[in-house]
């Protein structure tokens, strides 16, 4: 991107005419447990994205489940995309999110370097409520950390933007209330290391809200809230940051895009809590999906 994104109300991307978009799904697959490529792909789809998925994984279940099993997909990257080279693959935005080792994002910087103009979206997905992932080293971490230089879009949670400032994880960032200059605090850091635009995720509220903070480069700042429910569920950072890079690329504006991001994983989890073991099955979204189809009209 080229313009400096200074209003909330201004679009990231200008979707034009027929022409459907493009996107780089750097993501695990997850055989089982609704989450990354298994939510990216669907839901951009339906924002009548092309999505072209770079698998960094293959899991049996999501690593909440016991006995669970990867396959790193590290060793094919380098080939599996000097392929799309040689066909002449064109990418309008590359869309990363849980990687399987360091190496991975050279192949992340490899894709910036093949479309410089595409829009860079980094959900950080490593840790949660104070946790790193099991699959996290501390290189990975420090590598993932890395990606927020030059991202266009930065979707972390508490834990963790921690991680990527420095700071020493543990209760005080697992998610739960934290003052406005807090957050303030943080989003500001994380502009300072190369972010364009930064999205922290998931802040309780005392007040019984789930919060959004968001921040940009040009200086603008908002919050944006819903309803918190009494449950966490497998994916919804997924399925958030999928439908926000959804509605950026139907042509929406950035405080348009936050809030229907939120407000859709707010009812797909209400959805969800209708399913027979909703707890381990992961988010439920595919009714839904219409109301990402929508974005287009």
């Amino acid at each position: 991107m080229s313009n400096e994104i200074t209003s909330p109300d201004q679009p990231l991307y200008q979707r034009e005419g027929a022409y459907i978009p493009r996107v780089a799904a750097v993501h695990d697959m997850c055989g089982y447990g609704k989450c990354s490529l298994g939510v990216a792909i669907p839901v951009l789809s339906a924002a009548g994205c092309d999505v072209c998925p770079v698998p960094t994984s293959l899991f049996s279940s999501h690593t909440a489940f016991p006995g669970w099993y990867m396959h790193d997909t590290t060793e094919m990257l380098s080939d599996y995309l000097q392929a799309w080279k040689n066909i002449g693959v064109d990418i309008d935005a590359v869309y990363s999110g849980f990687l399987g080792a360091p190496e991975q994002v050279d192949r992340i910087r490899d894709l910036y370097a093949m479309y410089p103009s595409a829009l860079r979206v980094v959900d950080p997905v490593m840790a949660d409520h104070g946790k790193v992932y099991p699959t996290y080293t501390p290189e990975l971490c420090a590598a993932m950390a890395d990606l927020a230089d030059g991202a266009d879009i930065l979707t972390p949670n508490l834990t963790e933007a921690a991680i990527i400032l420095g700071e020493p994880i543990g209760d005080d960032w697992a998610g739960e209330n934290i003052s406005d200059e807090q957050a303030h605090h943080l989003v500001d850091g994380l502009l300072a290391k190369g972010t364009r635009t930064v999205v922290l995720k998931g802040i309780q509220r005392e007040d019984g809200k789930i919060r959004n903070f968001v921040g940009t480069e040009g200086g603008a700042f908002f919050e944006v809230g819903n309803e918190l429910l009494p449950y966490m569920l497998h994916g919804t950072g997924d399925l958030y940051c999928s439908c926000l890079l959804a509605a950026v690329m139907a042509g929406r504006t950035l405080k348009e895009s936050v809030i229907f991001a939120g407000d859709f994983v707010h009812d797909a989890m209400l959805v969800s809590s209708q399913q027979p073991q909703f707890r381990d099955r992961g988010v439920s979204f595919e009714t839904m999906l219409g109301r990402v189809s929508d974005l287009l009209k």
